[in-house]
């Protein structure tokens, strides 16, 4: 008798998901991780679509972060399968997953200082630059179009001069997320993006992530409600490592699990 892999019998169980790759370029199915005995994460089944934004929230402790680490690489997972792609990552580093175009920002954006902003932008580039080559070598014309490109569309056009660490603290969002966007990742887990925010700041971010839906598919773990709001997509509910709900947020909102465990009454 042959026995069936976690994937082909998601596929027999619900056969009207159809040609499964062509619909989710993210899968996760039976995982748990557990650290000395304590299981962090319990996800019977996740599905992320291509060019989905999906925004995941729940108590601080949820899985949250466990999740992307299990995503990136950087914790395996003690059972169950992570597909990206239509391929098998579960027992790939952290490298080879990232060169397999997954990228991530995490809740303290992550960019060098005392590069500018343009300078940061080249060590993004496919493939890699070293500080010395950001230095020394004159990037190809296409390269600095598209390095524009991106920076313009966050408004950060007129600071490409800048040293890093004189940007606001939405700036260095916007710069660490510009930079990801440049490794031409397919999937973007972006943490908490909203964070320490201004008003406006917060809205243009909104915007910038829902553009990124056009070309790239999101996972954005968020605990601002009203962001949580502007992003007007599926929200998925962590908590104590379990995916407890998931629906737009008015649906979530309204679940009383998720009320008595996370948002209260």
């Amino acid at each position: 008798m042959t026995t069936l892999t976690p994937l082909e019998r998601y596929k027999t169980e619900n056969p009207e998901y159809g040609a499964w790759s062509d619909k989710y370029l993210l899968f996760l199915y039976g995982i748990t991780a557990v650290f000395d005995g304590f299981k962090a994460l319990d996800l019977s089944a996740l599905a992320i679509e291509h060019n989905e934004l999906r925004v995941v929230i729940g108590p601080n402790g949820a899985g949250k972060s466990t999740m992307c680490d299990v995503i990136t690489g950087k914790t395996r997972p003690a059972t169950g399968k992570v597909w990206f792609d239509d391929q098998d990552i579960t027992k790939l580093d952290d490298a080879d997953i990232a060169t397999r175009g997954i990228g991530r920002k995490f809740q303290t954006p992550t960019v060098f200082d005392s590069l500018t902003v343009y300078q940061n932008m080249e060590l993004s580039l496919p493939g890699g630059r070293s500080p010395w080559w950001t230095l020394r070598v004159k990037e190809q014309p296409r390269e600095r179009d598209r390095i524009m490109d991106i920076l313009e569309r966050v408004h950060l056009g007129d600071t490409i001069h800048r040293e890093a660490r004189y940007l606001s603290h939405g700036q260095r969002q916007w710069l660490a997320i510009s930079c990801l966007i440049l490794s031409e990742p397919k999937l973007l887990l972006v943490d908490e993006p909203a964070a320490g925010l201004t008003d406006a700041e917060t809205e243009l971010t909104g915007e910038l992530l829902l553009e990124l839906k056009k070309n790239h598919t999101l996972i954005v773990i968020e605990h601002d409600m009203d962001f949580v709001r502007q992003l007007n997509s599926t929200v998925t509910v962590l908590c104590e490592g379990k995916a407890i709900a998931e629906g737009s947020l008015d649906e979530v909102k309204q679940n009383e699990e998720v009320i008595e465990a996370y948002l209260g009454r």
